[in-house]
């Protein structure tokens, strides 16, 4: 089915699974939803996780699996983000929600993405409109962080928490659009490609796209130049070079990352972050790790707040390379 859809398109949505079904990953969620589309009955929906996970997806095949062909009929996707207020709600919410269901599934869907960017006043009329036209519409709201939904909200759906995609889902559909694609993938760029994907499939995705833009044999290389955060051999190299009292190397090595790769202060403390249980004993031994943790927060805090992502990263470095044992 893959290698018959439209070539030339964006691969995240040619590849975008057409029923759950063909979902990868997500094991623990995607039967409940195909029960739910089998017996053709459901309550309203929370879909809650980091973006890249599945949220949409798992909408969209929920939606073709219960309607087949005459799917965009009865499912209508809004973006909260886009618009957020109470008027969204009041007005296109509303019409959709109140008109009778067509077919014989008995409701409609209506999938609202980043819910959670919705105004409190907004989501409490959203709340009167769930209850008063449950009977004739289903309501799936995604969110990043179910915490910002009010709490009469949850009470009514049924929550999905959807987690990182494992890097075994990630591989196995790389490989699946690389083979679909006439690619070949290098061993060390598809774990390049995991690594810089970080749970995240859309990421993964797109990273491979751009990676065989010009080429049928992708290589850790091709990758490298195009990933926007950095891979976990740069992070291992920076560490490994501050960790070793080099400080001006590691600083050398950082400045590569801003200039050359285009990557911003955050990505690299999340990075770091990511790969510190990684980091052998024997250059940054536990205590020092902790205290490694200690001095990200501090300068992801402070870059958040609007200070000078190299300056916080550098003192980061700074301290590494004074002391690794206890990174002060």
């Amino acid at each position: 089915m893959m290698g018959e859809r439209a070539a030339g398109s964006v691969w995240v949505e040619k590849y975008r699974p057409h029923g759950l079904a063909e979902m990868v990953g997500q094991d623990s969620i995607v039967p409940l939803l195909r029960a739910y589309a089998e017996k053709r009955s459901m309550p309203h929906l929370l879909f809650a996780g980091p973006p890249g996970t599945g949220k949409t997806t798992a909408a969209l095949a929920l939606a073709r699996d219960l309607y087949h062909e005459g799917w965009r009929e009865s499912f209508l996707e809004l973006n909260a983000s886009d618009e957020r207020g109470i008027d969204t709600v009041r007005t296109k919410i509303k019409e959709y929600a109140r008109t009778a269901p067509l077919g014989d599934v008995g409701f409609k869907l209506l999938f609202l993405d980043e819910a959670d960017n919705l105004t409190a006043e907004a989501q409490a009329s959203l709340r009167r409109l769930m209850e008063r036209y449950s009977a004739s519409c289903r309501f799936i709201l995604s969110c990043n962080y179910s915490s910002r939904i009010i709490d009469p909200i949850q009470s009514r759906c049924a929550l999905f928490r959807f987690r990182p995609y494992s890097p075994e889902a990630i591989r196995t559909l790389l490989d699946r659009i690389a083979k679909s694609e006439k690619k070949t993938l290098d061993p060390a760029a598809r774990d390049a490609l995991v690594a810089a994907a970080a749970g995240d499939m859309r990421r993964g995705v797109n990273l491979l796209q751009l990676s065989a833009i010009d080429t049928d044999h992708v290589t850790e290389a091709a990758v490298e130049a195009h990933a926007a955060v950095p891979l976990k051999s740069e992070i291992q190299t920076l560490v490994a070079t501050a960790a070793k009292g080099d400080f001006f190397g590691a600083r050398t090595l950082l400045l590569r990352l801003f200039t050359d790769r285009g990557v911003s202060g955050e990505d690299v403390v999340r990075a770091i972050h990511s790969y510190i249980a990684d980091i052998p004993d024997s250059l940054v031994p536990p205590p020092g790790k902790v205290d490694l943790v200690e001095h990200l927060a501090e300068a992801e805090f402070r870059i958040a707040q609007g200070a000078n992502d190299r300056i916080q990263l550098e003192a980061v470095l700074a301290h590494l390379s004074r002391d690794p044992g206890t990174a002060r």
